[in-house]
């Protein structure tokens, strides 16, 4: 018979956090009284995370283990464990335990409540640096001010997931995926909780300053064409400004005789025009890449092989 509930944990280099792991979402499924599964995702770790999962197989039976190819980032690799997930809901749960296994009866409660997706918020994020708090918020700010599909503020991919849920989001096409974008995209029945997030348990988060920002950008021009415009009325506004200023030119040439203007003022005008070019261009890169990349219609992720 099928789980009740499939826990997805995609991991990349986690071997410090492995047995933890498996020992607290074990006892907090056990005692939430639901048959389930635990799927972990290897995405191309580099440690021994794969080998840990497989020897840990003959302690847990309800584990199973997709090795994905190579790495190929931890939206595909959500992707994928949502894919060979069969239980009637599923739970993304993060490998390095900032996310406290005990909210995930909390979350089964409220499911056999009614609820198609119950969102697991953040009430108090003391544990990330500071940088990253204010990053975060000033994303989902931004992001849900130019984009019509908002994103709970400081909600992760730590959730729960009806069957149906999951069932819409992987009739998804994209490849280039937002996982949080995808998630609230979807609709459907759904309330929150509040949990308090702990620091890693072990090893180093590799999602740096970089990845973070490719994320933002990801999620910006994924559910957004808001910075497309932006540029329309950049350009407006400047041509605007050009048509009285040359008006204004005209007129005093006509009436009080020409006169040579700056040049230090003429080189900065035509440095900032010429740097407000650049970033448009930038701009439509990064949608004509997303284009590009969909095209080709390539797998988000490839399974090596399940354990």
């Amino acid at each position: 018979m099928s789980p009740e509930l499939s826990l997805i944990c995609p991991m990349y280099n986690e071997e410090e956090n492995i047995d933890l792991l498996l020992s607290e979402v074990t006892t907090a499924l056990e005692s939430s009284q639901i048959s389930y599964e635990i799927i972990c995702v290897n995405d191309g770790s580099t440690d021994n995370s794969l080998k840990l999962l497989i020897d840990k197989k003959s302690d847990y039976p309800a584990l199973r283990i997709l090795n994905l190819s190579r790495n190929f980032g931890k939206e595909a690799a959500l992707t994928a464990g949502l894919s060979a997930a069969v239980g009637d809901a599923a739970i993304p749960f993060d490998a390095d335990l900032q996310d406290p296994p005990e909210v995930i009866g909390r979350l089964i409660a409220e499911w056999r409540k009614g609820y198609d997706v119950v969102l697991a918020m953040r009430s108090d994020r003391a544990s990330d640096h500071p940088a990253k708090r204010v990053s975060a918020s000033l994303f989902y700010k931004f992001h849900n001010k130019i984009s019509k599909q908002k994103i709970p503020e400081n909600v992760g991919d730590f959730r729960l997931m009806s069957r149906r849920v999951v069932k819409e989001i992987l009739q998804l096409p994209e490849n280039q995926r937002f996982m949080k974008g995808l998630f609230s995209w979807v609709g459907f029945k759904t309330t929150t909780i509040e949990y308090e997030r702990l620091g890693r348990h072990a090893g180093a988060s590799t999602f740096n300053a970089w990845a973070l920002w490719n994320l933002a950008l990801e999620g910006l021009t994924s559910f957004s064409t808001a910075p497309l415009r932006l540029w329309l009325y950049l350009g407006l506004f400047f041509s605007t400004i050009a048509f009285f200023v040359g008006t204004f030119i005209v007129f005093t040439t006509l009436f009080y005789g020409s006169d040579v203007p700056g040049y230090a003022s003429m080189i900065v005008v035509v440095l900032f025009l010429g740097g407000v070019q650049l970033m448009s261009v930038g701009v439509l890169g990064e949608y004509i890449g997303r284009i590009y990349l969909e095209s080709k219609r390539r797998p988000s992720y490839i399974i090596e092989g399940e354990y």
